[in-house]
């Protein structure tokens, strides 16, 4: 899954894809199909596309601006590749106009608890599938107060419970994917012990997907600022892949699909 933010702000490549010539955030078509394009060159089979940051600190944005940032952004995406499409937003009106600009996949850090959420992907025109993350806190203060008793245990629950909800509102536990939120209201240590942990998540039943690219777990344990963690980001995403991982969310895809590439040889070596 490769990465594309149509944000001014995110932590990794906030502004990247912004045209420079207008004050307020607009996203340039020509650098959002180039920056696609070399991403499904390089191997990535989903695109996930987000209008709103979640790095920590990111204060909310408004319903219209988080539309405007992504829409137009899919149709052109779908009209140009061959690839699975997802927003990556919690926000029930942006979900249905996704579906309908070509998303195949809601990718909600929230797990969808937001009022409408639910309904907006069950009821929905289209059947998507959808990823439910864990994060404790918002966004805006998450990495500034958190608390676990056991975080493995607190995370697996959230996310039995939040399949349950899902199932119960009518969407299709084959299409339920689970996110145990890597860096979304959790220390370092919390962090490691999430990834040691992580082939238990699979007695959920869901398939896994994992992003731990270039995030802070990553620079405090090697001292890297975030343009010079690739190296950790991969390490990380290798021992992801050995506990069973199905899905990698990354901004650097070319090296990620290296690593998954190593993986599987070894696999089928085996």
């Amino acid at each position: 899954m490769g990465i594309l933010n149509v944000t001014p702000d995110s932590f990794s490549d906030g502004a990247e894809l912004a045209r420079s010539d207008l004050s307020k955030f607009r996203f340039d078509r020509d650098k959002v199909l180039f920056k696609a394009a070399q991403m499904v060159r390089d191997g990535a089979l989903i695109l996930d596309v987000g209008g709103e940051s979640t790095r920590p600190g990111a204060s909310p944005v408004p319903v219209d601006e988080e539309l405007d940032r992504t829409i137009r952004v899919l149709e052109i995406l779908r009209a140009e590749f061959d690839v699975l499409l997802s927003i990556d937003t919690s926000t029930p009106a942006v979900m249905s106009a996704a579906l309908a600009a070509g998303a195949g996949l809601i990718n909600d850090v929230r797990a969808l608890t937001r009022p409408g959420a639910l309904q907006a992907v069950a009821e929905g025109q289209t059947a998507p599938a959808v990823c439910l993350m864990h994060m404790q806190g918002q966004p805006v203060s998450m990495q500034e107060t958190f608390s676990y008793g056991c975080v493995f245990d607190e995370v697996f629950s959230f996310l039995k419970q939040r399949i349950a909800d899902s199932e119960r509102a009518g969407v299709d536990r084959s299409r339920i994917l689970i996110d145990p939120g890597f860096g979304f209201g959790k220390s370092v240590e919390h962090n490691y012990e999430l990834l040691r942990r992580l082939a238990e998540f699979h007695e959920l039943g869901a398939p896994i997907l994992v992003g731990v690219s270039r995030k802070s777990m990553i620079g405090v344990v090697t001292g890297r600022s975030v343009e010079r963690r690739l190296s950790g980001s991969v390490a990380a995403t290798s021992l992801a892949l050995q506990a069973g991982a199905d899905i990698i969310r990354t901004h650097d895809v070319a090296d990620t699909v290296d690593a998954i590439k190593v993986y599987q040889a070894c696999r089928g070596a085996g």
